[in-house]
Parts: C-alpha cells; sequence; structure tokens
C-alpha cells in the first residue's frame, strides 16, 4: 500500500490567508495574489538597481562625504566615555567629531585619527572647536611625539582615487565593528 501524505497548508505571503497549495513550490493563494507577488519582485529589483546606478554615479566628493561620515562614527565609537577634548567635561548623549586643525583650513588633515576628537557640541559648533583649549589638552591623549607628527602632516596635500576612500570605508566600518563587539 503506498503511503498518502498529508498536504499542509500554507500561509499567502501577499494576503496571509491560510490555502492549500497545489505544489510545494506555491506561495500565494490565488492569481490576484501572484501578480501582487509579481509585481513587488518587479519593484525590488527595480530599487536595486536603482541603488546600482546611484553609486555608480557618485562622484569624488559624494564619496568623500559618505567616508566623512563613516569616519565621524569611527571618532564617536572610538571616544566614547571619554571627556570632552577642549573643555574636559563629560560628553553627553549627543556628541561631534571636532578637528583640532578645521577641515576648511587644513583639508589634508580631515581624516587624520590624531587631527580628531570627541567634543562637545558647544564646544565644537558654538565655540568652533574651542581650539585654544582643544590644543591644550590633546597633548594628554595624543603626548607630544602624537601633536608633533600631527603637526609635521600640516600641508602634505592628499587626494584620494575612488578605490583608495572606498577602502578606507570600509576600514573604518571594519574598526567600528571591532570597537562595538568590544563593548
Amino acid at each position: 500500500m503506498a503511503m498518502q501524505m498529508k498536504i499542509k497548508s500554507k500561509k499567502c505571503r501577499i494576503c496571509k490567508d491560510q490555502f492549500i497549495p497545489g505544489n510545494s513550490l506555491q506561495l500565494v493563494c490565488g492569481w490576484k495574489c501572484a501578480i501582487e507577488l509579481s509585481n513587488q519582485k518587479k519593484q525590488k529589483e527595480i530599487r536595486e538597481w536603482q541603488k546600482e546606478k546611484r553609486i555608480e554615479l557618485m562622484s569624488a566628493s559624494d564619496w568623500r562625504n559618505k567616508l566623512q561620515k563613516v569616519f565621524n562614527e569611527f571618532i564617536r565609537e572610538r571616544d566614547r566615555g571619554l571627556p570632552c577634548a577642549s573643555c574636559e567635561r563629560p560628553l553627553g548623549k549627543k556628541y561631534d567629531a571636532g578637528h583640532l586643525y578645521s577641515v576648511g583650513r587644513f583639508p589634508e588633515l580631515r581624516f587624520s585619527e590624531l587631527n580628531c576628537h570627541a567634543q562637545c557640541v558647544n564646544c565644537n559648533r558654538h565655540l568652533h572647536g574651542n581650539g585654544a583649549m582643544y590644543r591644550k589638552n590633546i597633548v594628554k591623549r595624543i603626548g607630544e611625539d602624537g601633536l608633533e607628527a600631527l603637526d609635521s602632516q600640516i600641508n602634505i596635500m592628499k587626494h584620494y582615487a575612488i578605490d583608495e576612500i572606498k577602502a578606507m570605508i570600509q576600514d573604518y566600518r571594519h574598526k567600528i565593528k571591532l570597537i562595538k563587539m568590544d563593548q
């Protein structure tokens, strides 16, 4: 005697109703839901294609901006729990990645880890970096040698190719992940 297999009901991916499938590959209850599922898949493919095209069309400036966001996130994670680099008060929930040497005046130091540290919003935004206190207090974090190394990087222009920027983004994302795993 042949064993008869009992067909289990499934839940339709679109309307969520229970139905008895005609075969093991059937995902929806009927033709209306099949059309809707097909439309959803097509929309997903279109969104993925648009995302790929947006990435292809990104300029070097767009990639630098993306790197800046990831770099700032790294600085915030690296310095979590430390006081403000300028005023040395405890950082609240919201704080910035502030540069000792401003990005506008010293673009070559934009992605220097020695040049960027966690700062409270007041010092970074309202006191324009609070540079005098920042320089005085930064020696405690990076030492005299670190400050000299930072000063020696001034006026050494760095032009990053898009591939280098992409690699830096991946590197900082990896560093962020490592820091978060240690916490």
